[in-house]
């Protein structure tokens, strides 16, 4: 294969969940910029419609299609799958991207908070890959790559709901790259430390807090969403063709800091 080739997501059909915002609109622009087809999933259709009418007024050649839903219902989940089907007669690359978290100690959290976090965060990422993944055999070289977190790895003050769903996401994604491999579907995950989107630009904002962070972090910055999409990217690509399993830490070096 010519090495420009490796380096390219040219013909490739992405989809992304969670694409309009933060992490997940760095990766839809990435892949665009890469040469990938992309179809994106939000919450929000006027966030879909907006950011379609912004690429394609840039002179985006991809094709991009959108679907507006929220994908922790069950439901949603086979009507997004209809209407790729609609669509695409294949994928090669799922994104499980979508997430939430709600921030607080561990006795405080309700039943429906917990059962809130854990069907966005993990049971739609597996329910995701289940029905998707008959679109992706057969391809020479297919790809999920889940977006969690460094606090499925290692102690962060994001809540021990969130945390155990990204620890299960982690594992998940282990388990699913030896469940595939024999249907050329490669897994891995992403795992970020702070990026610097909305949600954490108002926690830095508290400054003995933003102290601290950099402090554990050896390069001594906030990650940008882009650094994550280029990780979520090369996953995808054929340059990475023999990558699974793998959940690779997008966090300047935080979760081995041990000092």
């Amino acid at each position: 294969m010519p090495s420009k080739t490796k380096w390219r997501l040219k013909g490739k059909k992405a989809l992304i969940t969670g694409a309009t915002k933060g992490i997940g609109r760095a990766i839809a622009d990435e892949f665009l910029d890469l040469g990938a087809d992309i179809f994106i999933v939000s919450r929000s259709k006027e966030d879909l419609e907006a950011y379609k009418n912004e690429k394609q007024e840039r002179g985006k050649g991809n094709q991009i299609e959108y679907f507006a839903g929220d994908i922790s219902r069950e439901n949603t989940r086979h009507k997004l799958l209809r209407e790729v089907n609609k669509n695409w007669d294949n994928l090669d690359i799922l994104v499980n991207n979508a997430g939430m978290n709600i921030r607080k100690k561990f006795q405080e959290y309700t039943s429906q908070e917990y059962d809130d976090i854990v069907k966005t965060n993990i049971r739609s990422a597996l329910h995701l890959c289940q029905i998707f993944s008959s679109m992706m055999k057969g391809k020479k070289d297919a790809s999920i790559v889940n977006v969690s977190s460094v606090a499925g790895m290692v102690y962060v003050k994001t809540g021990v709901v969130y945390a155990m769903s990204k620890a299960a996401m982690n594992q998940m994604t282990k388990n699913l790259a030896v469940e595939l491999a024999p249907h050329n579907i490669r897994v891995n995950a992403v795992a970020p430390w702070y990026t610097n989107t909305l949600m954490v630009k108002s926690l830095m904002e508290d400054d003995k807090y933003k102290s601290e962070v950099l402090e554990r972090t050896p390069l001594n910055r906030i990650a940008e969403p882009s650094e994550v999409a280029n990780t979520a990217a090369f996953l995808s690509m054929p340059a990475a063709s023999f990558i699974t399993g793998q959940i690779i830490a997008v966090d300047g070096g935080f979760t081995i800091y041990g000092f």
